[in-house]
């Protein structure tokens, strides 16, 4: 179990994980992402059991009326993260990839559906 009172150091390494996972994305790909942004927070709402959420207009359906609307947010929820592969640093650092790389493919329309079938769930 991960420790309630975490450093900041191992804050800082989670979300530099997570800085690590948008980087490792191919330069044109990421140069497509637009009006998102992606933030941590330490729980998901309460009842979700969630890793990560995205909430926002996938680029797949924005039209020509799409203007002046907030950002999209991909949220990366470090608790239950941690607490699923907080014991092994590597196992935890290819979570936090796989989870940030599943909520950016919804930032590009594609559904958990067709991850499933990519086998990328």
């Amino acid at each position: 179990m991960v420790d309630a009172d975490r450093s900041a150091e191992g804050d800082s390494e989670f979300e530099e994980s997570v800085a690590e996972a948008l980087d490792s994305l191919p330069d044109d790909l990421r140069g497509f992402m637009s009006n998102v942004e992606l933030v941590v927070e330490d729980e998901p709402p309460r009842g979700m059991p969630l890793l990560g959420l995205y909430q926002g207009v996938p680029l797949t359906r924005r039209g020509s009326a799409y203007a002046g609307v907030p950002p999209d947010k991909i949220t990366i929820y470090r608790g239950p993260l941690e607490r699923l592969y907080g014991r092994d640093p590597a196992r935890l650092r290819r979570e936090i990839r796989r989870v940030v790389l599943h909520e950016i493919a919804h930032h590009f329309g594609i559904s958990d559906a067709r991850l499933r079938e990519l086998d990328r769930y």
